[in-house]
């Protein structure tokens, strides 16, 4: 734990709870983003094909989670380090002109 505290630059257990809450609600709540969206743009497991419905419903689950995992962060009280995570992800993704 000391570890992952002194890597992520935080000081306390709690901020540690904190932030894999965070993670695991944003990822829960962007799956099911996902679902209705991909059915809005016509595209259902029964409907399509399997090699094209899963890998369209991953790329809008990317741009889905992002936001949310910014938007969670600052609703637990964790901006600070929910965006600067994700500058540091966008910029070794080749996005951080995104936000710089």
């Amino acid at each position: 734990m000391e570890k992952l505290k002194k890597r992520w630059g935080i000081h306390s257990n709690f901020q540690v709870l904190v932030i894999f809450i965070v993670f695991a609600i944003t990822g829960s709540v962007s799956a099911k983003l996902a679902a209705p969206l991909t059915e809005y743009i016509g595209l259902t497991k029964e409907n399509t094909n399997g090699w094209i419905y899963w890998p369209v419903r991953i790329l809008l689950i990317f741009p889905i989670y992002q936001v949310l995992l910014v938007f969670f962060g600052w609703l637990f009280g964790q901006f600070k380090f929910f965006w600067s995570f994700e500058k540091k992800m966008l910029k070794r993704m080749g996005l951080g002109k995104l936000v710089s």
